[in-house]
């Protein structure tokens, strides 16, 4: 064997060497930090305005007792957005779920200058959950769950990581009286909410004008479930069928299928709805 074929011979060991090296030193560091651990997609759960994650529990005890799930962790964010987790999502866990609990959760009041922006900053806590979830798991998409406010933070978020390939892809998407035209009250948003066949309502609130830029940035492979509830007012009691109804104009054009369903009744009072045996049913038939 000549000089030159062993260090052609040398230098491949070396270089195979090297890149055995690195992959050990990646995986050893990926398995320190938790984010070698590849699991299910994860569903978020978010409350309304002054809630917190025990609004979230029926509808996650319901989900257990049915078997669809076999994990749940809690994730704490604080005010400035550092987010805890609590518990531990294991490799081969069924369908995961996460309940947020926003310590700052009177985050938007009614009234204020510029609502637009401080749902913008709202919406961060979103963000700052799921990227604490990757320093930790492995996952491609993500299923998100909100009742009242937190279906604003979740249409916020979208609106402002549309494009952000960082983040997970949205999988499936379950809203519960979302406010999206304005609540009953709300100062500046029309007093009632009138839909074309479109379902665009004719007069808007500057809340929702902001988001219109979802018809071009929805992501299309998600699908959508739209529960709203009536108790024979028109309303939830505190948000209206057709302000509620008023997200299909944004996300049903791009969505990959998007479908409304009415609760009707005593039961279907705003902060009865995550409390109801019917949500309950409908969310996890859609999510898993």
């Amino acid at each position: 064997m000549t000089k030159k074929h062993k260090t052609i011979i040398a230098g491949t060991l070396l270089l195979v060497l090297l890149l055995l090296a690195v992959y050990i030193f990646k995986n050893n560091y990926q398995k320190e930090n938790g984010a070698s651990i590849r699991i299910a997609t994860p569903t978020l759960f978010v409350h309304g305005w002054g809630s917190s994650y025990h609004a979230e529990e029926s509808m996650v005890a319901y989900a257990q007792k049915s078997h669809a799930t076999n994990s749940v962790i809690r994730a704490d964010v604080s005010p400035a957005g550092k987010v805890t987790l609590l518990g531990t999502i294991k490799k081969r866990a069924k369908n995961p779920i996460v309940e947020v609990n926003l310590q700052n959760n009177k985050s938007i009041f009614a009234g204020l200058s510029n609502q637009t922006s401080a749902m913008n900053k709202s919406s961060n806590y979103i963000k700052d959950v799921i990227i604490a979830l990757q320093k930790r798991y492995r996952f491609n998409r993500i299923n998100l769950v909100g009742h009242s406010m937190g279906n604003l933070q979740i249409a916020y978020y979208l609106h402002n990581n549309a494009t952000n390939a960082h983040m997970p892809h949205l999988n499936k998407q379950v809203s519960i009286a979302g406010h999206y035209n304005g609540y009953i009250g709300e100062v500046g948003a029309p007093k009632t909410t009138v839909l074309n066949h479109a379902g665009k309502p004719q007069k808007m609130s500057a809340g929702y004008r902001a988001l219109l830029n979802l018809r071009k940035k929805f992501p299309q492979k998600a699908a959508v479930l739209n529960i709203y509830g009536d108790m024979g007012s028109g309303s939830d009691g505190d948000v209206t069928v057709n302000s509620a109804r008023s997200y299909r104009y944004l996300v049903s054009k791009r969505a990959r299928s998007y479908q409304e369903k009415e609760i009707r009744g005593p039961r279907a009072q705003h902060s009865k709805l995550h409390e109801n045996t019917q949500v309950d049913r409908l969310l996890v038939n859609f999510l898993w």
